[in-house]
């Protein structure tokens, strides 16, 4: 699979999300009322709109990012190197700005991978610049392309095999093929509470480092490569 993809053309890119309040009284009663309406579907009757905002990361018109990891491979003496760094912090805008820089740099063919990608992270990421003001980089606008034309690789879409109702989690596909599983240390559930409660941004960074080493390896094997050395990995701080 993925022989023709050349991966030196290739972020693998992961975000990190959080409700853009703390707690749900702290937004206006517009929103709240919005918030109540847009997610009754989920809710049922189990929670109340106020008892179900600690999910409000997962909407981005409820929710910002505090970091994107992002990480490139590159060959040296026929040796295969991945780098990742990470934009992160309080303030969205300048993550963002960040973000669509650096890919501004970039040529327009280059990829951009992530597991989970086409329903989360990439759309997320254009909605959120949307709504900030924010160009949103050629890479990341897909409106009027052909399928073939859209610069993206989502791992879990290949995992899917044309399967629509198979979700696999990071997690799982990490544990079949004998990779270091990323949730070691957390998992999404606690990013809010780590954010806001135990104000440890290093650690989310972290986590989210983490999770684009681990889906740059399950790329690696759906091209039938070997997984890369931990020594010829680097963490940009």
């Amino acid at each position: 699979m993925l022989k023709e993809v050349n991966l030196n053309k290739v972020f693998v890119i992961d975000i990190e999300t959080v409700p853009q309040c703390e707690h749900f009284d702290e937004m206006s009663p517009t929103l709240q009322e919005l918030w109540e309406h847009k997610t009754r579907l989920q809710r049922k009757d189990e929670f109340t709109a106020a008892e179900f905002y600690d999910r409000a990361g997962i909407w981005a018109e409820f929710g910002k990012i505090i970091c994107i990891s992002i990480g490139f491979f590159h060959t040296q003496n026929k040796q295969q190197y991945f780098r990742v760094s990470s934009f992160a912090g309080h303030d969205e805008v300048e993550i963002l700005t960040g973000f669509a820089k650096l890919l501004g740099e970039q040529g327009t063919d280059q990829l951009l991978c992530a597991h989970n990608g086409k329903e989360f992270d990439f759309p997320y990421l254009c909605r959120r610049m949307l709504i900030n003001g924010i160009t949103i980089p050629p890479q990341l606008q897909i409106a009027g392309k052909k399928p073939w034309e859209v610069n993206h690789i989502d791992t879990m879409e290949l995992w899917k095999f044309g399967d629509y109702k198979n979700y696999t989690s990071l997690n799982l596909l990490a544990t079949i093929f004998n990779i270091p599983t990323p949730k070691d240390d957390m998992d999404g559930s606690m990013v809010k509470e780590v954010y806001y409660k135990e104000k440890d941004l290093p650690r989310i960074v972290t986590y989210c480092q983490k999770d684009v080493i681990t889906t740059a390896q399950i790329l690696l094997r759906f091209k039938g490569l070997n997984a890369i050395p931990e020594e010829n990995i680097t963490l940009v701080k």
